[in-house]
């Protein structure tokens, strides 16, 4: 399987009891739909996981995985992160966007300036940002709000992002 077709759609964080359970992150944006994915893949496509969610716990969700009976197997588990294809996943409105399609996008300002690639997508709470590299005449990374405002333009086909950048967002450049 390409992982280009592969979606992260959550993690596991670790062992859930002593039984062999897991306790799973979901990054859907119903978290409950990791469970309808299954069977979900490692980052390369090379594993397979058939889970079942046993009950919501607190950060996500207990859950069994085929093949994981003891604590320490689950535990050898953490971190990993876990794929949908493409195809499992539901048809997104126009004004969304998976986050794999957004890495390694061209960035311009409305002016048609250069302003960098999509180096990842983060989320901490408040929303998305966008981390831009290779920045001209800026060292390191800037962050751009994913907002219709400061982004009003995603255009996939073209392989570009338009932004409105925020006054002084760009004045750090050396």
């Amino acid at each position: 399987m390409s992982d280009q077709n592969l979606i992260c759609v959550g993690a596991i964080a670790g062992s859930f009891g002593v039984r062999g359970e897991v306790r799973l992150k979901s990054f859907c944006a119903n978290p409950e739909d990791i469970g309808t994915y299954t069977p979900l893949f490692s980052e390369k496509g090379d594993r397979s996981f058939d889970l079942k969610i046993t009950r919501a716990v607190k950060g996500g969700f207990a859950a069994r995985v085929v093949g994981v009976m003891t604590k320490e197997a689950a535990d050898g588990l953490r971190g990993t992160r876990l794929f949908a294809p493409r195809t499992a996943l539901p048809a997104l409105p126009d004004d969304e966007f998976y986050h794999s399609d957004l890495l390694g996008l061209n960035v311009v300002d409305t002016s048609g300036a250069a302003r960098g690639k999509v180096a990842a997508v983060l989320n901490h709470g408040a929303g998305d940002i966008l981390e831009l590299r290779s920045v001209p005449n800026h060292k390191g990374s800037v962050l751009v709000p994913f907002t219709q405002a400061v982004v009003p333009t995603v255009d996939l086909s073209a392989k570009r992002i338009v932004i409105d950048p925020p006054e002084g967002l760009f004045d750090d450049d050396v």
